[in-house]
């Protein structure tokens, strides 16, 4: 078993731009009246941020809000990003400008297409020297990011950062990699205990549980069902609405349960 306390969460969703409004909206139906319509992470300059794209924004505003909730120093942070797809509105963009004009790539966009821009973004907004890994696992990029974060605590980080993210797709590649409007969610994981802190306690299974896996039709996931990164919503239903156990697949014959306690 792989335990670690939860030292802050960031959030950000089409129309619920923060934690604090995710759990409004999850347990009294409640959400901001003027959400605004793109995140602004603070972490970059302003010329950045207008040329970063939405799924850079979107991790790094996360990422920060977790860090600000945990009181930890972004730059002293080793952190795991994880994303389904990455950004696919560029790469359906490159993918069209390649058959049709392949001399006009645009050298910005194009360096915003690998999967590590915004853990590359990160790094240098934070000013951040310690390591940031970014994965994928298809529909298990989310359970596989957690896990990965979980592994690097019980090798010795004192605490990680994990962020995962997707964006919208676009042209023919929303056809076979469907993934609708933003969000983006962050976790500040330690080795700390903290009295009123939750803790998470992480196993992984090879046997399909006996229990349901997490459900895929609560509070969040009516509004943001159809983003990629969904997989990650049935945990942070269950820690926003305090529950205490939470199942989800982490891939082939595999299964991860993750216990939550706020003891």
């Amino acid at each position: 078993m792989l335990e670690a306390t939860l030292e802050g969460i960031g959030f950000w969703g089409n129309g619920l731009p923060d934690w604090s409004s995710a759990c409004a909206w999850m347990r009294n139906g409640e959400r901001p009246s003027d959400p605004p319509a793109r995140p602004s992470p603070q972490l970059l300059a302003a010329n950045e941020r207008r040329r970063a794209p939405g799924t850079v924004c979107v991790a790094l505003e996360a990422a920060l809000a977790a860090c600000d909730a945990a009181d930890r120093a972004p730059a002293h942070l080793p952190a795991v990003f994880t994303s389904t797809q990455g950004e696919l509105s560029i790469t359906d963009y490159m993918c069209a400008t390649l058959a049709e004009d392949p001399r006009a790539i645009s050298p910005t966009r194009f360096h915003n297409s690998v999967h590590n821009a915004a853990a590359g973004y990160w790094t240098i907004g934070a000013g951040a020297h310690v390591p940031a890994t970014a994965i994928s696992a298809g529909s298990h990029s989310f359970a596989q990011g957690l896990l990965e974060a979980m592994v690097q605590l019980h090798a010795g980080e004192e605490a990680v950062l994990l962020v995962a993210y997707d964006g919208h797709a676009s042209g023919p590649l929303a056809e076979v990699a469907p993934s609708e409007g933003l969000l983006g969610t962050a976790l500040v994981l330690s080795r700390t205990p903290c009295l009123g802190l939750p803790t998470l306690r992480v196993q992984l299974h090879t046997q399909a549980p006996a229990t349901p896996l997490a459900a895929t039709d609560g509070p969040l996931s009516q509004l943001f069902g159809g983003n990629a990164m969904q997989p990650c919503l049935p945990l942070l239903e269950a820690l926003g609405m305090e529950r205490e156990c939470v199942w989800m697949a982490a891939g082939n014959a595999q299964w991860l349960e993750i216990g939550i306690s706020n003891e």
